[in-house]
C-alpha cells in the first residue's frame, strides 16, 4: 500500500495536504495504517450511534456533525467540521450548510407525508448526503451509518449495503455501489435501492 494520501480506492475522495496535516496519530505514515486506525475509530462511532446516546433530533446539522466527529475524533483534528476545500464531488464548501439543511427538511416532510417507502426515503437520503459531501473525508462511511441510524429510528432494519462487504476497498461490490450512486445522480434511484437491500 502506498504512502499516506497516495493511494485511493476508485471513487474515493483524495485528502489534500492541509487535511492530512490534521492527522492526530503521529506514528501513521502508510495508507494501510490509516485504514486500520480509522476502522477502529469508526467502530467506536458505531457504538455511540447505535446505542442511542444522542437524545435530540437526528435530522439536524448538530447530529450530522456529531456522528462524523464520533467516527473520526481519534484520527482527524477536523472530525465533525465541514470541509473548506473543493473536491471532485460535492457542493461548494460555502453551500454545505444550506444544502444539508434542505436535505434534512425534505426528509422530515417526506416522513410526515409518506412520499416514499421508508427504504426508498433512506436510499434517497443516503445519495443526497454523499452528493453534498460535507466533510473532508469519510463521507461514504458517515452517510451509510447515518442512513442506518435513520432507518433504526423509523423502526426499520439497517441496509445490507451489498451484503456488508467492506465498501472502502476496491472490489466488484464497491464498483456496483459507485455505479448505483452514479445512476442516482441521473435520477434513477432503482439501482441504489436494489444495492442497499441486496
Amino acid at each position: 500500500m502506498g504512502a499516506l494520501g497516495g493511494v485511493h480506492a476508485p471513487g474515493a475522495t483524495p485528502t489534500d495536504p492541509d487535511e492530512v496535516a490534521g492527522l492526530i496519530p503521529s506514528h501513521i505514515t502508510l495508507q494501510v495504517e490509516l485504514n486500520d486506525w480509522e476502522a477502529a475509530n469508526i467502530q467506536a462511532g458505531h457504538r455511540w450511534a447505535l446505542h442511542g446516546k444522542y437524545r435530540g433530533d437526528i435530522l439536524s446539522e448538530d447530529y450530522v456533525r456529531k456522528l462524523h466527529e464520533h467516527m473520526f475524533d481519534k484520527t482527524w483534528k477536523w472530525a465533525g467540521t465541514f470541509r473548506k476545500s473543493e473536491k471532485s464531488i460535492g457542493v461548494e464548501p460555502s453551500r454545505i450548510a444550506v444544502a444539508l439543511r434542505d436535505l434534512l427538511e425534505d426528509v422530515k416532510v417526506q416522513s410526515e407525508f409518506k412520499h416514499y417507502s421508508i427504504e426508498e426515503m433512506a436510499a434517497r437520503l443516503h445519495h443526497r448526503l454523499v452528493l453534498i459531501h460535507p466533510f473532508p473525508n469519510g463521507n461514504g462511511r458517515h452517510a451509510r451509518l447515518f442512513t442506518d441510524v435513520f432507518l433504526l429510528r423509523q423502526g426499520s432494519k439497517p441496509f445490507s449495503w451489498g451484503s456488508n462487504v467492506n465498501l472502502t476497498k476496491p472490489s466488484q461490490v464497491r464498483a456496483a455501489y459507485i455505479a448505483a450512486l452514479q445512476a442516482a445522480d441521473r435520477k434513477d434511484i432503482g439501482p441504489l435501492l436494489a444495492f442497499v437491500q441486496a
